[in-house]
């Protein structure tokens, strides 16, 4: 299948150029080659072991590359590790939370806000003491619908409280890139709509790159432009949704459906 190409001609913001990372004698991402430009939301969908969230890992910096690189703006990262890649515009939201469990939500936050605009080397000293930093940090808790818990300690936000709060980190950072590994893993029903308008507030900003690894088929369909299929560490499909939810291959490898039935989707409804 054709990769997806945008409409204009213009450099990537974000491109993995062979990237390959080897366990032993296991190969868990296989020379894959993508590019993503800025206004543009793909998700990188698979079955369980696919390699997704370690091509996601390789991109963020918490594994080194066996092989391949990794070009932001097209400056070769590879080398560099996870904050030195925040620091140039990667934002990464984990599919386990990565949060300080004894400092309250606000902390956390305004932790984060400080750290983006460089306020004073002891960052934690310098924030508290700024409100422009703190009123900051409360506006983009109220973002994630967490206003009500600024004093709460993290340790004791319920899971999906935690999901969200750690958007609100990124959203601090202000990135370039947003990596969204499972953003609604572990929230009930009623807290994941808070989490795809925030995904799609940013997608409407039309200046960001959004990478979002997802199981869920309904929400691959309703955000993506465009969907990327891993299996055994190779990318097999690249292009518009409606094309790749459609093709054999996805249909066998990531739906468990076979070349010759009607292809659906991950609830058994017709493409």
């Amino acid at each position: 299948m054709a990769s997806l190409q945008p409409e204009t001609v213009s450099r990537p913001v974000l491109e993995t150029r062979d990237l390959t990372i080897n366990f032993g004698g296991h190969v868990a991402v296989n020379r894959v080659s993508c590019a993503f430009h800025a206004g543009t939301l793909t998700s990188i969908v698979g079955p369980n072991g696919a390699g997704k969230t370690t091509w996601f890992n390789l991109i963020s910096g918490q594994l080194a590359a066996s092989a391949g690189s990794v070009r932001l703006f097209d400056e070769d990262i590879t080398s560099l590790g996870a904050p030195a890649r925040a620091d140039k515009g990667l934002g990464r939201a984990f599919q386990l939370t990565n949060l300080f469990p004894n400092l309250s939500a606000l902390e956390n936050v305004r932790l984060a806000v400080a750290s983006r605009h460089r306020i004073g080397h002891v960052f934690w000293q310098m924030a508290s003491k700024r409100r422009d930093i703190s009123d900051r940090a409360a506006a983009y808790l109220e973002q994630v619908n967490l206003g009500k818990r600024a004093d709460t300690p993290v340790a004791n936000l319920p899971h999906g409280d935690q999901r969200k709060l750690e958007v609100a980190l990124m959203l601090a950072l202000e990135p370039e890139v947003f990596m969204f590994d499972e953003p609604t893993a572990g929230m009930s029903v009623d807290e994941v709509p808070v989490i795809l308008e925030l995904i799609a507030n940013i997608k409407h900003q039309q200046n960001k790159v959004i990478l979002l690894v997802e199981h869920k088929m309904d929400v691959v369909r309703s955000l993506s432009d465009r969907i990327v299929v891993l299996h055994n560490g190779e990318l097999v499909a690249d292009g518009e949704p409606a094309e790749v939810i459609a093709s054999p291959i996805v249909q066998e490898a990531y739906l468990g459906v076979s070349p010759d039935q009607e292809p659906r989707d991950s609830q058994g409804a017709a493409v």
